[in-house]
């Protein structure tokens, strides 16, 4: 008889058994490529269960994955599905990936001014969940606009306009969709190597030369301190090069909101104001900088000093905007809407939240202001929540700011006064108001290439 069960488990397991797999890597020893390609492949056809794919994924947060194995697993991920190709284009292609903040809508104006550039951008973006904002919902605040694009409409998109604004399609990567949702609920997302193959994974199926990463860093942010921050900037830098693609990382301040709008459509509006020259100061620089970033590693300037003048110039021609109102309008979307920024959506009730003294601004909590959003009804708390495109806060203070006893801190949009409570209370915990000078933290901390 057991002869017979060893037989039954040898022909069900050609190549491995799940069992002795998850067992090597819960006693801390490593998976050879075959092995990794072998389980990705299980997991993914669901021909390993999902309780033994979590097994291995809670083995992996207690014991990681060293270099080699890590970069196999990211392959074995990039290769269950798609790979999309973009070698018949002239340009370079580039993308960018953050790993989430609170008022983060670089995405939206960067895209298109880096597409106007003349290097090709095929923007894949993800949706918000807890603290953090998701790019596709912001995008779905323009009336019409569709960010769900079958494969062969993503690809025409990038060859016809030179950039996309989409997310993930079914056939690119379904391992990672499958791996995500079942770390959400077995709590073990907060891990580096599951990250960034993550992130990886997918940026690779898209085909790229090159990628520029913006890792926040603070309250606001997943990476609470700055060495963890680093850890997977490196992580995902050194992952690119095994597969050939040049990456490189910017670490950015998330301790407060990016910009001054924290929302859905707020944001959209905040977007356009960048490409018409108008935009928030810290907002600005970072397009600034991530898109320099991305002419240099697309090799679609010799100097940051020239990209960044490129950059400005598509500012200043309209160039970006119009890139933007293009692919909005090949996307389904009303491009009016950039022009007259009445028609999207906005909410019916207004109130604020005020300063209790008069002083400088020394904290202004990007994690409270980006829960706050989402009481609202700008975010999820879970999957399945319905968004309200309407609803946001406005940001009117930010450190090293003065304020007046009775002056307004932020400007609260919403629709459901149920929720406004919850939304208050949290908010007036968000900021500290102190006598003294305050210095304010720089935006961008450093770069890692």
């Amino acid at each position: 008889m057991q002869k017979g069960l060893a037989s039954s488990r040898l022909r069900r397991y050609p190549l491995n058994n799940v069992f002795e797999l998850i067992e090597t890597k819960r006693d801390g020893k490593r998976l050879n490529p075959s092995q990794i390609e072998w389980f990705i492949k299980g997991a993914t056809s669901r021909r390993i269960p999902d309780y033994q794919v979590t097994a291995m994924l809670m083995a992996i947060f207690f014991n990681g994955l060293d270099r080699d194995e890590l970069s196999a697993w990211t392959a074995a991920m990039l290769h269950s599905g798609e790979v999309l190709d973009f070698g018949h284009l002239d340009s370079s292609v580039v993308d960018k990936h953050s790993t989430g903040g609170v008022g983060d809508k670089v995405s939206i104006p960067l895209a298109p001014l880096v597409a106007a550039c003349g290097v090709s951008v095929p923007m894949m973006s993800g949706r918000g969940l807890g603290h953090t904002g998701g790019t596709l919902d912001k995008l779905e605040s323009i009336p019409g606009f569709s960010t769900q694009l079958d494969s062969d409409t993503f690809k025409t998109m990038v060859a016809t306009h030179g950039m996309v604004l989409a997310g993930q399609s079914e056939t690119l990567v379904p391992a990672d969709r499958l791996f995500y949702a079942l770390r959400d609920a077995t709590a073990t997302v907060p891990s580096i190597p599951l990250i960034s193959s993550s992130i990886m994974s997918k940026k690779l199926a898209e085909g790229l030369d090159a990628l520029v990463l913006d890792v926040k860093v603070g309250s606001g942010a997943f990476m609470k301190d700055l060495g963890s921050a680093r850890t997977l900037a490196k992580t995902m830098v050194d992952i690119g090069a095994s597969h050939g693609v040049a990456v490189s990382a910017l670490l950015t301040g998330m301790d407060q909101p990016l910009g001054r709008e924290v929302g859905n459509a707020n944001e959209i509006r905040e977007s356009v104001e960048v490409l018409r020259g108008e935009g928030p100061a810290d907002l600005t620089e970072l397009v600034l900088e991530l898109g320099a970033e991305m002419l240099l590693t697309g090799s679609a300037a010799q100097s940051r000093e020239e990209a960044q003048d490129r950059i400005r110039s598509a500012v200043d021609s309209g160039a970006g905007l119009q890139k933007l109102a293009d692919v909005v309008t090949a996307q389904g979307g009303d491009a009016n809407a950039l022009e007259d920024l009445a028609l999207l959506p906005s909410a019916e009730e207004n109130m604020t939240i005020n300063a209790d003294r008069s002083g400088i601004v020394a904290r202004c909590d990007a994690h409270a202001i980006g829960v706050a959003a989402m009481r609202l009804g700008a975010g999820r708390e879970t999957a399945a929540d319905k968004v309200d495109h309407a609803v946001g806060i406005r940001v009117l203070a930010k450190i090293g700011d003065r304020v007046e006893a009775g002056e307004a801190l932020a400007a609260l949009s919403y629709n459901n006064p149920a929720r406004l409570a919850t939304a208050t209370a949290i908010l007036s915990e968000a900021w500290s108001i102190v006598d003294g000078p305050v210095d304010v933290p720089p935006l961008i901390l450093e770069t890692i290439r």
